[in-house]
C-alpha cells in the first residue's frame, strides 16, 4: 500500500504540476494578446471536466481550475464553447459587445491572438534555460549509458546500463555528445572504451558493427556506431555566463530541440523512422514520473523546458482545431481579403478534430505497449 502511494506520488503529482504549469503558460499568451487587442474573455480554464475553483475578476473573466488536467481553454466573448469555433452565440450580441467578441476582430488581431499561444510556450521554454545557464550553468548531457540495442557493438562487448563511458581511443569523453564525434573519428578495425562500473575503470577493446541511421537530410545510411542512447539525467559544467550569453545560448537551445523534432516528425511521415516513437500523455507521464523519482529537480525544470518546445511546436502544425489551423485560415483571409465561408471552416475543423483524435488513439496504444514491455516483458 505504501508503494503504491509512494509511486502515485512520483508518477502523478509532476505529471499534473508540469501539464498544468504549460498549459496555463499556453492559454495565458492567447489571454494576453486577447486583452491587449481589446477581445473580452468570458473564462479562462485550466483542465476541462467539473470545476475545482473558481473566481471572476474585475474585467469579467471567470478564472477557474477544473478536474481534467489535460488542456485548457480561453473562451472568447460570444463564443458557443470552448473551441471557439464557427460562429457560436456571436451573432445575438449587440453591436457594443461586437466590438469585443472574438468573431469581429480583424483576421491580423485573430493571427495575433492565435500565435500567442504557441509563442508562450516557447518564451517560457527560453526563460527556463537562460535561468538555469545563468544562475547554475549550461548543461551537458553526461556520457552515461541510458540503453544498449540489441546485436550493437557495446552489447557484444558488454556494456551496460549506468556504465559511464570515460575515454575513446585514449580521448576524453565529457558529453554524451563527444562519443558519436570519437565513434566516427574511430579509424581501424578496432575500438578501445574505457568505462566506469560501480567505482571501477574497466578497459574494452572490440570492432564496431554498422547500424542504419537518419541523417540530417532524412536518408537512411549504415555507419559504425556503438548502439546506446543516454541516459535521462543532466550534469551541469558550471561555466558562467553573462546574462546576455544566457539568453543567446537558451535561443540556440531551443531552436535545436525544435530542429530535431521536426526532422524526427518529417522522418516519421516519410517512413524512415518509426511511428512507434510518438508518445501521448500516459508517456508524458512516466517520463516526469521516472525522472522526479530518479533524477531530480533540475532534471524536472529542463524537462519542462523541452515539453513547452515541443506543445508550442505541435500547436503550430497547420491541423485544423490546432491553433496552427486557424493561423493558416486567418494568413488565407488576409490574402484573398475576405473571410473563408463558415460552412467550409466548419468542415475543415471537423476534419482536424478527427485526425487529432486518430492521433490520440495511435500515442496512447503505443503508450500501453510501451508499459506492457516495461512491467511484464
Amino acid at each position: 500500500m505504501m508503494d503504491w502511494l509512494i509511486n502515485a506520488i512520483y508518477y502523478v503529482v509532476p505529471f499534473v504540476v508540469v501539464l498544468g504549469v504549460l498549459v496555463f503558460v499556453h492559454e495565458l499568451g492567447h489571454f494576453a494578446a486577447a486583452r491587449m487587442s481589446g477581445v473580452k474573455v468570458d473564462v479562462f480554464s485550466v483542465g476541462f471536466g467539473k470545476e475545482l475553483w473558481g473566481r471572476r475578476d474585475k474585467q469579467g473573466t471567470y478564472w477557474k481550475i477544473s478536474a481534467v488536467p489535460l488542456g485548457g481553454y480561453c473562451q472568447f466573448l460570444g463564443d458557443e464553447d470552448a473551441s471557439s469555433t464557427g460562429d457560436g452565440k456571436a451573432s445575438e450580441l449587440s453591436e457594443e459587445d461586437k466590438k469585443y467578441a472574438f468573431q469581429y476582430q480583424s483576421p491580423i488581431k485573430k493571427l495575433l491572438i492565435a500565435l500567442a499561444g504557441p509563442a508562450s510556450n516557447y518564451l517560457f521554454a527560453v526563460l527556463i534555460f537562460a535561468c538555469v545557464f545563468f544562475f547554475l550553468g549550461k548543461i551537458n548531457f553526461p556520457p552515461v549509458v541510458g540503453e544498449v540495442f540489441e546485436n550493437s557493438a557495446a552489447a557484444k562487448a558488454g556494456i551496460i546500463p549506468n556504465d559511464r563511458i570515460l575515454t575513446i581511443n585514449g580521448n576524453k569523453i565529457d558529453s554524451f555528445d563527444d562519443i558519436r564525434k570519437e565513434v566516427d573519428l574511430t579509424v581501424g578495425p578496432e575500438i578501445t572504451v574505457e568505462i566506469l562500473r560501480d567505482g571501477k575503470e574497466i578497459r574494452l577493446q572490440f570492432p564496431l558493427t554498422e547500424l542504419e541511421v537518419a541523417g540530417a537530410d532524412g536518408e537512411v545510411s549504415k555507419r559504425p556506431m556503438l548502439g546506446v542512447k543516454s541516459v535521462n539525467v543532466i550534469e551541469l559544467d558550471h561555466e558562467k555566463l553573462s546574462l546576455l550569453q544566457s539568453l543567446k545560448e537558451a535561443c540556440l537551445e531551443t531552436w535545436n530541440i525544435t530542429e530535431a523534432t521536426l526532422r524526427g516528425v518529417g522522418q516519421m511521415i516519410t517512413g524512415k523512422r518509426s511511428g512507434e516513437e510518438i508518445g501521448g500523455i500516459i508517456r508524458i507521464a512516466e517520463m516526469s514520473g521516472d525522472i522526479s523519482k530518479q533524477s531530480g529537480f533540475l532534471d524536472l525544470i529542463v524537462f519542462t523546458a523541452l515539453l513547452s518546445i515541443n506543445l508550442g511546436l505541435i500547436n503550430l502544425f497547420p491541423i485544423p482545431v490546432l491553433d496552427g489551423g486557424h493561423i493558416v485560415i486567418y494568413l488565407a483571409e488576409i490574402i484573398v481579403g475576405r473571410e473563408i465561408n463558415t460552412k467550409i471552416k466548419d468542415a475543415l475543423f471537423k476534419v482536424g478534430f478527427s485526425l487529432i483524435i486518430a492521433l490520440m488513439i495511435f500515442a496512447t496504444w503505443n503508450d500501453f505497449v510501451r508499459l506492457f514491455h516495461r512491467w511484464f516483458a
